[in-house]
C-alpha cells in the first residue's frame, strides 16, 4: 500500500493528462537571497543560459579558434639566415670577412600540403565546436524538462497529502461511528504517512533537477523561481529516411571526413618531405689582403641517400586507413544510436497516447466511484486503496512516457547537431 495515497491527487489534478500547473513558489528560509528576485524560466531562456555560460561550449570554441593559428602558421616561409664569418682575426692587415644571406626554398609542394592540412584541422575544429553546441542544447532541453515534471510531480504530491488528509479523516469518523473497523483508519494514517514521504522525496529530487540545470550555465544554486511551460506530447519525428539523410550533414560525420581527408593530406605532407630543400645563398668576402670585395654566390641541397621519410610515410599511409575505420564505425554506431532513439520516441509517444486516451480516464473514473462508495458505505476502504494504487501507477507512467519521449527527442537533436 506504500505510495497509494500519495498520487490520489493525480488524476483530478490533470484528468486525462499531465498539463503543467502553477505552483507556488519554491523560496525557503535559507535559501539565497538572490532567490527572491528571480523569475520563472522558459525553454528558450534556459537555452539562451546554457549557449552562453557553458564552460565546456566556451572550451570548444577557443579550440575552434585556435585552429585559426595553425593555417597561419603553415602559410609561413622559411626564414632567410645570415651569416658572418672572420678569417685570421688577430691580423686585421690579412683578415678575411664573409658575410651570407641564405634563402631555404621549399621543393615538393611543402607548402601547399602543408597548407592543406592544417585547413582541414581548423575545418575540423569547428565541426567539433559546433557538435559541443548541440551537445550543451540537448542537455539544457533534457534537464529543463526533467524540472518541468519534478515540478508537476511536487504539484501532484501536494494534492496526494490533501486527499490522504481527507481520506484519513473520513476513515476516523467512520471508526468512531462504529461503521467499520479501526483498522481502515490505521490504514489510512499510514497512507498519510507515506504520502508525507512521498511529497519531501518529490521536492528533493525537483532541487537536485534544478540543480542539474543551472550547472549547465555555470551556476551551482538555481536562480531561477520555476520552470515555465507545458508538458504535452511532443508532435510525431521526421521518418527514418529524413533522420538517415539529416545524419550525414551532422558534425560528427562531417568531423569524421573531415578527419579521414586530414590524414590524406597529412600523407601527401610527408611524401613532400622526400624532396630535399635547396638553401640559396649570396654574400659578400672582404679580404683585406688584397683590400677588395669580392661576391660570393652558392647553392646547397641534401642528398637523401639514407633518409627518405619512408618511415613518417609509411605511418601516415596506415593513418589513412586507420581513419576510414572509424568514420565508417562511426557513422554505423550513430545510425545505430539513432535507430534507437527514434524507437524509444515511438514507443514513449504510444505509451502517453494510450494513457491519454483510454488508462487515466479509466482509473480516474474508477477511483471517483470507489471513493464515493466508500464514503456512502457500500465499499470497503480496500477497494478505495486499490483503485488509489491504480490511478497512481497510471499518473507515474504517463509522466515518465512523456520524460522518456522528450529524452529521446534529445538524443535524436544530439545526434544529429540540429536545433529542433
Amino acid at each position: 500500500m506504500r505510495s497509494t495515497l500519495l498520487h490520489l491527487a493525480a488524476a483530478m489534478a490533470i484528468g486525462a493528462s499531465a498539463s503543467a500547473q502553477s505552483l507556488p513558489p519554491l523560496h525557503r528560509p535559507g535559501e539565497p537571497a538572490q532567490m527572491q528576485n528571480a523569475a520563472p524560466l522558459t525553454l528558450e531562456q534556459a537555452v539562451q543560459r546554457a549557449l552562453d555560460g557553458n564552460h565546456a561550449l566556451s572550451a570548444a570554441r577557443h579550440t575552434a579558434q585556435s585552429a585559426d593559428g595553425v593555417v597561419q602558421q603553415a602559410r609561413s616561409r622559411p626564414n632567410p639566415v645570415l651569416g658572418i664569418e672572420v678569417e685570421d682575426t688577430s691580423q686585421k692587415a690579412s683578415r678575411t670577412t664573409t658575410t651570407t644571406l641564405s634563402l631555404p626554398i621549399e621543393l615538393g609542394g611543402k607548402r601547399d600540403a602543408r597548407i592543406d592540412a592544417a585547413s582541414l584541422t581548423r575545418d575540423i575544429a569547428r565541426q567539433e565546436a559546433e557538435q559541443a553546441r548541440a551537445d550543451v542544447r540537448s542537455q539544457a532541453v533534457a534537464a529543463f524538462f526533467e524540472v518541468l515534471i519534478a515540478q508537476e510531480r511536487v504539484a501532484l504530491s501536494a494534492k496526494a497529502v490533501g486527499i490522504a488528509r481527507d481520506a484519513q479523516r473520513i476513515a476516523a469518523k467512520r471508526v468512531e461511528a462504529g461503521k467499520v473497523a479501526p483498522l481502515d483508519a490505521d490504514r489510512a494514517h499510514v497512507e498519510l504517512a507515506n504520502a508525507e514521504l512521498e511529497a519531501e522525496q518529490a521536492h528533493s529530487t525537483l532541487q537536485a533537477a534544478r540543480r542539474e540545470l543551472s550547472t549547465l550555465w555555470g551556476e551551482s544554486m538555481p536562480t531561477f523561481t520555476s520552470a515555465e511551460g507545458a508538458i504535452e506530447a511532443p508532435s510525431n519525428r521526421p521518418g527514418l529516411d529524413d533522420l538517415a539523410a539529416a545524419l550525414e550533414r551532422s558534425p560528427l560525420l562531417q568531423a569524421a571526413r573531415l578527419a579521414s581527408d586530414r590524414s590524406q593530406a597529412q600523407l601527401a605532407v610527408e611524401k613532400s618531405k622526400r624532396y630535399p630543400d635547396l638553401e640559396v645563398s649570396a654574400g659578400v668576402v672582404r679580404n683585406n689582403e688584397l683590400g677588395r670585395n669580392q661576391m660570393l654566390v652558392g647553392v646547397s641541397v641534401p642528398l637523401p641517400l639514407f633518409d627518405r621519410n619512408q618511415g613518417n610515410v609509411y605511418e601516415a599511409s596506415m593513418l589513412v586507413y586507420k581513419s576510414r575505420d572509424d568514420y565508417l564505425g562511426l557513422r554505423t554506431q550513430l545510425q545505430a544510436q539513432l535507430q534507437r532513439a527514434a524507437s524509444e520516441f515511438d514507443l514513449a509517444k504510444s505509451a502517453v497516447r494510450r494513457l491519454e486516451a483510454e488508462i487515466l480516464p479509466s482509473a480516474n473514473t474508477a477511483f471517483a466511484r470507489a471513493k464515493r462508495g466508500f464514503e456512502a458505505g457500500k465499499f470497503d476502504f480496500t477497494v478505495v486503496l486499490d483503485a488509489q494504487r491504480t490511478l497512481f501507477q497510471a499518473t507515474a507512467r504517463h509522466l515518465s512516457a512523456l520524460s522518456d519521449a522528450y529524452q529521446a527527442l534529445a538524443q535524436i537533436d544530439r545526434i544529429l547537431g540540429r536545433n529542433s
